[in-house]
């Protein structure tokens, strides 16, 4: 009788070579199956694949990996599922506890915490740590659903790992501003299809309101502030993109030349004075302010108050 894997190891891959190389040596001593699903490579993923013993699949090639997670999940035969992305890499005690949890019979489903290495720094604000992932379960317990950036739907018990560095998933998340602008680019032009099949109406607070009050919850209530000019950095690029969704959305309902309301504006820009006036005070009085932060934010708060009185 032919013994049934313990864990699948399941990797959705398309042109990322060199971080799956590294992945597939991270999984070693956990993986009984390894199966990976390649959406048209032309890196040599395909041959890396093959070189360390995993089950090749093919896919179609997708903007974004939801739709395939589940074919994927379908491949894995073992008890167990690890889902990784290629850029995602295990260390020993994580292995070591992911094995241990096997043993048990009251767990179905594991969140784990995942460590997001962003232009070379391990962020541990700006919503990016702990920013838990159900990348653990048993066989049936977790399917993906085809939107992006979805939830998946879990049945059965769950646990939640320690907010531990030991414990968690490094992810080498974005290398270089270049790749967050071209997979923002790429993500604002699903989201805003979303939108436009839903028949999304835009109103003028979503480029103006939307984009700030993502700045505010990474840079001032996620702490952003305290990753220094990465946090400063990456929150201005978070708001970037959220812009982006709203004005991709724009385009794809015409690029009509709609007369832009005094009201409109106004009502928007108070409303975002507001939010920096409560987050400047909040935040601009620790210890963690800085006097180029301050000034910052400052010119911020009194561009935003002069348009507002003279629009």
């Amino acid at each position: 009788m032919i013994k049934k894997p313990l864990i699948s190891a399941v990797i959705n891959v398309r042109n990322e070579a060199e971080a799956l190389n590294k992945c597939l040596r991270s999984i070693k001593n956990i993986a009984d199956e390894i199966i990976i699903v390649d959406m048209s490579s032309t890196d040599g993923s395909q041959e890396i694949a093959t070189n360390a013993g995993a089950k090749l699949y093919s896919y179609k090639p997708m903007k974004y990996v939801e739709p395939a997670r589940n074919f994927a999940l379908s491949k894995a035969t073992g008890k167990w599922i690890l889902l990784l992305d290629p850029d995602e890499f295990l260390n020993k005690t994580l292995k070591k506890e992911l094995i241990s949890i096997t043993k048990r019979g009251d767990v179905d489903f594991v969140k784990i915490p995942r460590k997001n290495i962003i232009f070379g720094k391990w962020m541990r604000h700006s919503n990016s740590w702990p920013d838990y992932l159900i990348r653990f379960f048993k066989k049936g317990a977790v399917t993906w659903k085809k939107e992006i950036h979805s939830q998946p739907i879990t049945k059965g018990n769950g646990i939640t790992l320690l907010d531990s560095e030991k414990l968690a998933i490094q992810h080498n998340n974005y290398t270089s501003v270049s790749q967050f602008i071209i997979r923002a680019v790429r993500y604002s032009g699903i989201q805003a299809d979303e939108l436009f099949s839903s028949d999304y109406k835009i109103k003028t607070s979503d480029f103006v309101l939307k984009p700030i009050q993502e700045f505010n919850s990474r840079f001032f209530f996620a702490e952003g502030y305290k990753d220094g000019f990465h946090g400063l950095v990456f929150s201005i690029l978070q708001a970037f993109a959220i812009a982006l969704v709203y004005i991709r959305l724009w385009e794809k309902q015409g690029s009509q030349d709609k007369a832009l309301t005094k009201e409109s504006f106004v009502s928007a820009s108070q409303e975002t004075s507001f939010e920096y006036d409560f987050w400047f005070n909040k935040y601009f009085k620790n210890e963690y302010s800085s006097n180029i932060f301050k000034r910052f934010f400052l010119k911020i708060r009194l561009t935003l108050n002069y348009l507002t009185k003279n629009f």
